[in-house]
Protein backbone atom coordinates (compact mmCIF):
# COMPACT_ATOMS: atom_id res chain seq x y z
CA UNK A 1 0.00 0.00 0.00
CA UNK A 2 1.06 3.81 -0.04
CA UNK A 3 -0.09 7.10 0.64
CA UNK A 4 -0.44 9.42 -1.79
CA UNK A 5 0.10 12.87 -2.10
CA UNK A 6 -0.38 15.03 -5.28
CA UNK A 7 0.87 18.75 -4.10
CA UNK A 8 -1.39 20.62 -6.85
CA UNK A 9 -4.51 18.46 -6.16
CA UNK A 10 -4.43 18.87 -2.42
CA UNK A 11 -2.04 21.83 -1.48
CA UNK A 12 -2.02 24.16 -4.57
CA UNK A 13 -0.95 24.81 -8.35
CA UNK A 14 0.47 27.94 -7.26
CA UNK A 15 3.53 26.88 -4.24
CA UNK A 16 4.58 29.94 -2.84
CA UNK A 17 8.02 30.99 -0.51
CA UNK A 18 9.48 29.47 2.49
CA UNK A 19 7.51 30.60 5.45
CA UNK A 20 3.94 31.57 5.94
CA UNK A 21 4.59 34.82 7.22
CA UNK A 22 5.60 35.37 3.37
CA UNK A 23 2.44 34.71 1.98
CA UNK A 24 0.41 31.97 0.89
CA UNK A 25 0.83 28.43 0.26
CA UNK A 26 4.37 28.50 1.69
CA UNK A 27 6.31 25.17 2.40
CA UNK A 28 6.37 25.59 5.64
CA UNK A 29 2.39 25.55 5.79
CA UNK A 30 3.02 22.59 3.05
CA UNK A 31 5.03 20.93 5.56
CA UNK A 32 2.49 21.36 8.87
CA UNK A 33 -0.51 20.60 6.83
CA UNK A 34 0.40 17.90 4.74
CA UNK A 35 3.26 16.56 4.25
CA UNK A 36 4.90 15.38 8.22
CA UNK A 37 1.12 13.68 8.74
CA UNK A 38 1.59 11.96 5.71
CA UNK A 39 5.21 10.71 6.58
CA UNK A 40 4.15 10.03 10.21
CA UNK A 41 0.72 7.81 9.39
CA UNK A 42 3.05 6.22 6.38
CA UNK A 43 5.46 4.90 9.30
CA UNK A 44 3.14 4.06 11.60
CA UNK A 45 0.78 1.90 9.01
CA UNK A 46 4.46 0.87 7.04
CA UNK A 47 3.32 2.29 3.70
CA UNK A 48 5.33 3.96 1.35
CA UNK A 49 4.54 7.73 1.02
CA UNK A 50 4.66 9.05 -2.90
CA UNK A 51 4.81 12.77 -3.65
CA UNK A 52 3.73 13.87 -6.78
CA UNK A 53 4.87 17.03 -7.61
CA UNK A 54 3.33 16.76 -11.46
CA UNK A 55 0.83 19.48 -12.01
CA UNK A 56 1.52 22.89 -10.44
CA UNK A 57 2.99 26.07 -11.66
CA UNK A 58 6.49 25.77 -10.84
CA UNK A 59 8.31 25.31 -7.81
CA UNK A 60 10.74 28.13 -5.76
CA UNK A 61 14.06 26.17 -3.87
CA UNK A 62 12.88 27.93 -1.07
CA UNK A 63 9.15 26.43 -1.01
CA UNK A 64 11.08 23.10 -1.79
CA UNK A 65 14.00 23.11 0.87
CA UNK A 66 11.53 24.29 3.90
CA UNK A 67 8.91 21.75 3.39
CA UNK A 68 11.06 18.44 2.45
CA UNK A 69 14.54 19.73 3.87
CA UNK A 70 12.32 20.79 6.97
CA UNK A 71 10.45 17.30 7.52
CA UNK A 72 14.05 15.97 7.35
CA UNK A 73 15.53 18.62 9.75
CA UNK A 74 12.84 18.23 11.84
CA UNK A 75 12.58 14.42 12.34
CA UNK A 76 16.54 13.69 11.69
CA UNK A 77 15.11 10.56 10.46
CA UNK A 78 16.72 8.91 7.74
CA UNK A 79 13.44 7.70 6.45
CA UNK A 80 12.68 10.90 4.90
CA UNK A 81 15.08 9.22 2.10
CA UNK A 82 12.11 6.77 1.48
CA UNK A 83 9.08 8.79 0.32
CA UNK A 84 8.90 8.10 -3.46
CA UNK A 85 8.83 11.57 -5.73
CA UNK A 86 6.96 11.34 -8.62
CA UNK A 87 7.48 14.29 -11.46
CA UNK A 88 7.44 13.60 -15.04
CA UNK A 89 6.92 17.42 -15.84
CA UNK A 90 10.35 18.06 -13.78
CA UNK A 91 12.69 15.08 -13.07
CA UNK A 92 15.26 17.59 -11.91
CA UNK A 93 13.22 18.31 -8.91
CA UNK A 94 13.78 14.74 -7.73
CA UNK A 95 17.23 14.74 -6.81
CA UNK A 96 17.38 18.34 -5.88
CA UNK A 97 14.89 17.73 -2.82
CA UNK A 98 16.61 14.11 -2.15
CA UNK A 99 19.94 17.15 -1.49
CA UNK A 100 17.91 19.64 0.86
CA UNK A 101 17.26 15.97 2.95
CA UNK A 102 20.07 14.86 2.90
CA UNK A 103 22.33 18.35 3.57
CA UNK A 104 18.88 18.33 6.65
CA UNK A 105 20.06 15.60 7.99
CA UNK A 106 23.57 16.22 8.02
CA UNK A 107 22.76 19.41 10.46
CA UNK A 108 22.22 19.39 14.20
CA UNK A 109 19.07 21.00 15.29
Amino acid sequence: MSIELNIAEEYTKTPGGRHKAEGKYSGEEFREVLLRPAFIKAKETNDELVVDLDGGYGYATSFLEEAFGGLARETQDPAVLNIRLISDEEPSLIEKILQYMKAALREKI
